[in-house]
């Protein structure tokens, strides 16, 4: 597979979660207001982009925006040889996310890549280009093979459908505009919801067991689907993440305590499918989030 190169600074990496031990939990609006604390993120993976007309041993492809686009064909995967370089769009390649290369489709784009041979199905973010060995119609990263089953013969019938909603949502957060499709979408939150405060940012509190803090109540289903994107001992550093995700679907900070130790979880959703979850998982690891993960509760 070929792969076109830009120059992108590294992004840095999220904390790692904390997720054994006896915990109680709360939720903490992830406010409006500037935080002082140093930015967990610094920029974005990658950009927005369709792409010219190209040619790739004596053969032309059209790159462009096809939201109706369905193909049925073989799938190939990529590893090690291409893991850490750029892709299509400005990213550096992780061969262990859940992402593909297609030769046209709009970069990034979310698909749903189905192998006809085994019945599994996997939503996966498309970030490069290719390929264009066999006439194989989509690239899938190590861990997506994995997941899709192939990995070991390394090829297989799939079907490869663009989610067009979720395809626009990401395309205008990523452009910074205003995106009016269906809420699903845009991740919004499908259970009862409290709004962010505004102004200065939250003084740390004393947190003693699980509780909600803020104004008005929340709740949701058990066993609903969140997107996860880090834990914090500083309230402030959550809530900046927070803010900086906002644009890619309702997030809130939650606080946890872990064998008396105080942690702050930026979460997105709730979600009622993990499919939503994933979704939405795709938009955060675009950022350069890329230890985000979908868990239940």
């Amino acid at each position: 597979m070929i792969t076109f190169r830009q120059d992108l600074c590294k992004l840095v990496l999220l904390a790692a979660l904390v997720s054994v031990g006896a915990c109680t939990y709360g939720r903490i609006g992830a406010g409006n207001g500037h935080y002082t604390q140093a930015a967990a993120i610094k920029g974005q993976g990658g950009t927005y982009k369709i792409g010219n007309p190209y040619k790739i041993m004596g053969k032309w492809y059209y790159p462009k925006e096809d939201y109706s686009y369905s193909e049925v064909g073989m799938a190939s995967w990529y590893g090690k040889d291409f893991h850490a370089k750029k892709t299509a769009n400005g990213e550096n390649y992780d061969m262990h996310a859940l992402t593909a290369a297609h030769r046209t489709l709009p970069l990034p784009s979310i698909v749903r890549v189905t192998n006809l041979e085994n019945g599994r199905s996997l939503v996966l973010r498309v970030n490069d280009r290719g390929p264009y060995a066999k006439d194989r119609i989509i690239d899938i990263s190590k861990r997506g093979a994995q997941l899709l089953g192939y990995q070991t013969q390394g090829v297989a019938k799939v079907r490869v459908e663009i989610l067009p909603e979720e395809s626009k949502a990401l395309k205008a957060a990523l452009l910074g505009e205003e995106y009016d499709g269906p809420a699903s979408a845009t991740s919004a939150v499908q259970t009862a919801s409290v709004s962010k405060a505004t102004g200065a940012p939250t003084k740390p509190l004393e947190l003693k067991g699980a509780g909600y803090l803020g104004t008005g109540a929340i709740s949701y289903p058990k066993n609903s689907w969140f997107v996860q994107a880090g834990a914090y001992s500083k309230q402030s550093s959550a809530q900046d993440l927070s803010r900086k995700l906002d644009k890619y679907g309702a997030t809130n900070v939650y606080y946890v305590t872990v064998n008396g130790r105080q942690l702050y979880r930026v979460r997105m959703g709730p979600y009622s499918h993990r499919q939503e979850a994933e979704v939405a998982l795709a938009r955060v690891k675009h950022y350069g989030v890329y230890d985000a993960k979908v868990v239940q509760d």
